[in-house]
Formats: C-alpha cells, sequence, structure tokens
C-alpha cells in the first residue's frame, strides 16, 4: 500500500520546493501563486537502513524500498472554499490523500512574496484550517438536508443517523475540525463525507537552514497551534532538503551533521506520517531482491500477503517469520532456522514492525 500525503498550505510557503526535494518530480516552484495548475503526485522510496542490511546479508540482486506518494495541491487562500483562488478543484483533491502535511512558512526573505504581506504562522494556519473547515460544513449542509426528508418516515435509525449529522454539523459550524467531533458516527456514513478536516494532520514548519534543527520563535508558534489539537510538527528546511536530494553517501551524512541533524526533513516526516496513520513495515529478502512492503499495524499475515499479491492471499498456508533483529544477527534465513529464530505462522498472526517474512501459498 502506498501512503499519501498531500502537501498543502498558502501559496509560496515552499510547498513545491520541498515537493521536488523529496520525490524529484519536476514540479515548478515559482515565485507566485497558483503556478501550481495541477495536483502534482511524485513517488519517493521510504528510508529504511534495515532493507539495506537485509540487502546486503542476502546479497540481494535488486533493493525495492516501500513508496510514499506526495501530492503537492496548488496554495489555498481565503475563500478557496467558495471558489477564490483555484480553490474548490484544490480542495476536491485534498480528499484522496491519507494523510494533510500543512507547510507553514517560518522564514523571512524579502525575494520571496508572501501572499498576505508578511510571515504570520497563526493566521496562515488560521486561513487554511477555516477553508477546509467550510468545506466540510458545505459538505455535511447538504447530507443533512438528505437526511432530513428521508427521517420523515420516523425510522429510528434514519433519524438516528440525522441527529449524528445535525452533531456533526454543529460542531463544524463553530470552527471546529472534524477529527474533534467528540460525537458518534457510524463508520459508513464517515466514509461516504470524506470529510476534509477528519483526516490525520502534521505540520511542517518551513524554515531557513540558520534555524536548523530546532526551529525559531514561528516555529513555537505553530508548534502551540498543533499542540492544542494533538498534532506532530516536524521543522524542515525545503531549500536544504532540495541541496540533499542532489547528494549521495557521505557529502549527504556530513552535510546532515553540520546541520546538527542525524536524518533529514524527509525521513523524519515520514516517520510522522506511519505514526500518524497507524503503519508498519515487513520485508521479504532473498536473491533476487529485499523489498520492504507497509501495512497497517495490526495486520494478519494473510492481510500482508496480499500486498504482494492478490493470490497469496486468497491461497495462504502459512508465514515463515524472523524478526530483523535475529536475521541480522545471524547472518542468513537458514542460519535462523537452524537457531531456532524461525517460527512458522498461520492466518491468526499479527505482523510486527521489522518481520522478514516468506509466505507459503497455494496456488
Amino acid at each position: 500500500m502506498a501512503l499519501q500525503v498531500g502537501l498543502v498550505g498558502l501559496p509560496n510557503v515552499g510547498k513545491s520546493t520541498l515537493f521536488n526535494a523529496v520525490s524529484q518530480a519536476g514540479a515548478d516552484a515559482a515565485n507566485f501563486p497558483f503556478c501550481t495548475i495541477d495536483p502534482n503526485v511524485g513517488v519517493a522510496g521510504v528510508p529504511d537502513p534495515r532493507l539495506d542490511r537485509l540487502s546486503e546479508l542476502a546479497r540481494s540482486a535488486k533493493t525495492v524500498p516501500t513508496a510514499i506518494e506526495f501530492v503537492d495541491i496548488a496554495g489555498l487562500v481565503a475563500g478557496a472554499a467558495q471558489g477564490e483562488g483555484l480553490g474548490n478543484q484544490f480542495l476536491a483533491h485534498i480528499r484522496e490523500v491519507d494523510a494533510v502535511c500543512n507547510v507553514v512558512r517560518c522564514f523571512e526573505d524579502d525575494d520571496v512574496v508572501h501572499v498576505s504581506g508578511a510571515v504570520d504562522p497563526a493566521r496562515d494556519v488560521e486561513v487554511v484550517t477555516t477553508e477546509l473547515v467550510l468545506k466540510d460544513l458545505e459538505t455535511v449542509e447538504k447530507r443533512l438536508e438528505r437526511a432530513a426528508r428521508a427521517s420523515k418516515t420516523g425510522d429510528r435509525d434514519v433519524l438516528r443517523e440525522r441527529d449524528q449529522i445535525t452533531a456533526l454539523r454543529d460542531h463544524l459550524a463553530t470552527g471546529a475540525v472534524a477529527r474533534t467531533f467528540p460525537g458518534e458516527l457510524a463508520p459508513a456514513l464517515r466514509r461516504e463525507l470524506m470529510l476534509l478536516t477528519a483526516k490525520p494532520v502534521l505540520y511542517a514548519a518551513n524554515v531557513a537552514e540558520e534555524d536548523l534543527p530546532d526551529g525559531n520563535e514561528y516555529v513555537e508558534v505553530v508548534r502551540e497551534l498543533a499542540a492544542a489539537e494533538g498534532a506532530e510538527v516536524v521543522v524542515v528546511s525545503a531549500q536544504v532538503e532540495s541541496e540533499l536530494a542532489e547528494l549521495d553517501g557521505d557529502e549527504r551524512a556530513e552535510y546532515l551533521a553540520s546541520l546538527g541533524l542525524e536524518r533529514s526533513g524527509l525521513e523524519r516526516l515520514i516517520e510522522r506520517a506511519y505514526e500518524l496513520l497507524g503503519l508498519l513495515t515487513f520485508f521479504t529478502a532473498g536473491p533476487t531482491e529485499s523489498r520492504a512492503w507497509t501495512v497497517p499495524t495490526g495486520a494478519t499475515a494473510p492481510r500482508a500477503a496480499r500486498e504482494i499479491h492478490s493470490d497469496f492471499e486468497r491461497g495462504f498456508i502459512k508465514a515463515e517469520v524472523i524478526t530483523f533483529e535475529d536475521y541480522d544477527r545471524l547472518g542468513t534465513e537458514a542460519a535462523a532456522r537452524d537457531a531456532g529464530r524461525l517460527r512458522v505462522e498461520g492466518k491468526e498472526y499479527v505482523v510486527k514492525d521489522g518481520d522478514v517474512i516468506h509466505f507459503r501459498f497455494n496456488v
């Protein structure tokens, strides 16, 4: 499963620069609003040193990381929910992503025009959040009209649904986001509404290089806002990420060390996104290839097998499992088997992060 994260924010906050860096998909980053006419989708491999180690041990001909998709969504402005700027079409694009990353400008630069005239993270976050809430409110009000008409039958289930939607409408009308709605909402209704503000969110505070790794006073404002809604903040420098994308190996490590960083902003962004969505990584390893796969936390062995091929799930017999730690320590699958560290698991086995799995199945 490919994790898809939508990059949102006001124009000129560094979204497209960050997108270019992490996906190397070549989107333009122009110094004016609405330069991103269509949503750009880029795929980046998820860095994982465990995969590199497995590939080395298994002497794999190919190493394939799991992937994360970044969607660069054109800059929103006040009034986007009513179609200002290029609002409506891009708000619709957000519905398709798994999580939202709100890129917030936390740097001063006279050469990069701010759409509102000055750097103000609190205002910027409020503008984006308000537009998403207004769009959700529009969606819920339309659905409430249908529920109100249907409730005239007196059906208990329909009445219950009407009351749930009414409570949700009242919640959004206060300016609150859907993910903080305390009331009950049927899973089917939640899926039907596809609310923008129900999606998990994290904030990327985009700073200048000199403000890495801890940020600045602007970042502190973002942290306070995020804490109020239980969201995470990742401090990144889109410009630094752009430069890192051009480096390999030792040069990259040296540049990170000079900035006081052990990992790039991309790696930290991916880690937070995984935590948000409750995902984990398992591996397959062999001479042909070593590969990382992503599944939801709590996935069973057959569900994990589906990621490789649907036939693996349908014909699942068993899973031969070695922890990454044991594989790393013992060196080969055969050595793990001889040491009794290879376990045979059935359909009820819940996959753990770092499992190295060989699936047995019937065709």
